[in-house]
């Protein structure tokens, strides 16, 4: 349960659990368990470590590590900040991200090391160690952090100092480094003790599962939600659907946090069959929404709450929330949206000259809350062009409000088509798509078009043992949406691209098309 008096800082939380819950378990990681007092000892050493090598911004290039939450922390202790790396980038990428926000001190996992010998050869300046024993001269965390004093550590953190650094999805270009503070962290969960909904309530025992990668506000941003509430968390290295299913029925996880494609694999796996959900209170999900038959399935085998999240990097995570009374087997209008703004949230619809709409209109979706990032890491042309001067985030996400305060996202901004001088909001196309019964997933792209500019074309995959006649499905698109909208063509691929917090990749699906072209509109 969330300690009030302890949310100045995340610093502060982790002297707080250690001496309500000392032996309670903090983190589980392949058989390596971390006690609340024990973890808090670990951030002491860390943050000893820290002042000697005078770093106070410190990054992780790896998987998901019990490890690494003692790093945040640890960082945070001292006033400093920390920043997760997505592991999936290309070394290139990486020493691009760096360049833009140098740390004083890199840990990496043992995956990388040939990543970090390249890494090291661009960025000699930075001090390197290695999480575990591996090739290479690097000292490994345990024997450094082991090599520090225990002695409480002075916490230096302060409420609204940026504690954490996240990287955008660099879906637009080069990842912008999001700036978030303790406050980010931890002020919404202290507003949600305010409503005590029971689905965003958290007991004791209950038990948190991070699968999702710790470089994603879903990931670390999920640990974090377990750790305030003094409860234990199963972390996995990455999603696996045989570990992620293994957790469940020997760890008995009661809270988890998906993106809708990693429950479908799970849900699917022979496996599942096998495996008893009774423990499960809640599953919470984002990046997209949940498909009708993907919940119908999913509350057969699981049988649990459901709880839709829209958020994005610069709000921290979570700003609407789709609740379990909306998610309806039968299904309902309410579940096309992200749901209402979370408690402490203002969610507004601008139009292009920044004023506000009225309910039903599409516009740009934008949001006032707690959580707003400080800004983007020195790049205040960008902050400026996001963060308004009124406390206005602009999310860049095209949607409407309805009557009753329900979001509904069409797209972003960027990706509308302008067909004919029409916009067309692939999300629309693609609800319609998704009810067609041969097909699992759909993207809808706008390519180049002789006569239109645009023409709107589907990429989809299909259901197991699913066949797809083009002809017949887009006559059946156009009985379901006005002409302009409906595909022109369709593709169908295997698996669509993703990243690793399982955004969908359209401009991987666009490139082909688009190859070149200067411009990215036509």
């Amino acid at each position: 349960m969330i300690d009030p008096e302890a949310m100045s800082s995340i610093s502060a939380v982790a002297r707080s659990a250690a001496q309500r819950a000392p032996d309670k378990i903090c983190n589980r990681f392949e058989g390596r368990d971390t006690t609340f007092k024990d973890f808090d000892r670990h951030v002491d050493q860390v943050a000893h470590g820290l002042d000697a090598g005078a770093a106070k911004v410190v990054a992780y290039l790896g998987k998901n590590c019990d490890h690494v939450f003692e790093i945040f922390i640890g960082a945070t202790r001292v006033g400093g900040m920390f920043a997760p790396l997505n592991w999936r980038l290309a070394p290139a990428e990486i020493i691009e991200i760096l360049r833009q926000y140098p740390p004083q001190m890199l840990f990496f996992g043992p995956e990388f090391s040939e990543a970090i010998k390249e890494i090291s050869a661009a960025l000699p300046d930075i001090q390197i160690l290695a999480m575990e024993e591996g090739d290479g001269p690097w000292e490994t965390y345990e024997a450094w952090r082991d090599a520090q004093s225990s002695e409480p550590a002075a916490d230096r953190a302060s409420t609204h100092d940026p504690a954490m650094v996240l990287f955008t999805s660099g879906t637009t270009g080069v990842p912008k480094a999001v700036l978030l503070s303790h406050s980010n962290l931890l002020q919404p969960k202290l507003d949600s003790l305010a409503v005590k909904h029971i689905y965003d309530h958290w007991d004791d025992e209950d038990i948190g599962f991070v699968a999702m990668p710790l470089a994603h506000i879903g990931g670390i941003g999920f640990w974090t939600i377990a750790f305030v509430n003094c409860c234990t968390s199963v972390i996995l290295r990455e999603f696996d659907p045989v570990a992620a299913l293994d957790a469940i029925h020997t760890e008995r996880v009661s809270k988890l946090f998906v993106v809708p494609a990693a429950l479908q694999i799970v849900i699917q796996h022979p496996e599942a069959k096998r495996v008893d959900f009774s423990c499960v209170k809640t599953v919470m999900y984002g990046a997209a929404p949940m498909p009708l038959p993907l919940l119908k399935e999913a509350i057969e085998v699981v049988g649990c709450q459901f709880i839709q999240c829209y958020g994005m990097t610069e709000t921290t995570g979570t700003i609407a929330i789709l609740p379990p009374e909306d998610h309806v087997p039968e299904g309902s209008e309410r579940m096309r949206s992200a749901g209402r703004p979370a408690m402490g949230c203002e969610i507004a619809i601008f139009d292009p000259n920044g004023k506000p709409v009225k309910a039903g209109e599409i516009g740009e979706v934008a949001v006032r809350a707690p959580a707003n990032m400080l800004g983007y890491w020195k790049n205040p042309e960008a902050t400026t062009k996001t963060l308004r001067d009124d406390g206005w985030l602009l999310s860049g996400d095209a949607g409407y409000l309805d009557e009753d305060g329900y979001l509904f996202i069409h797209d972003r901004i960027k990706d509308m088509i302008i067909s004919g001088g029409e916009n067309v909001y692939p999300a629309e196309v693609e609800s319609a798509l998704y009810a067609h019964p041969s097909i699992s997933e759909a993207a809808v792209i706008g390519v180049p078009d002789p006569k239109w500019g645009e023409a709107v074309r589907a990429v989809v995959t299909l259901k197991p043992n699913a066949t797809l006649d083009e002809k017949e499905v887009l006559a059946w698109m156009r009985g379901k949406l006005a002409a302009f909208k409906c595909p022109k063509a369709i593709d169908v691929i295997d698996v669509m691209p993703r990243n690793a917090s399982g955004k969908l990749l359209k401009r991987d699906l666009r490139a082909p098309y688009w190859e070149g072209r200067e411009r990215q509109v036509n």
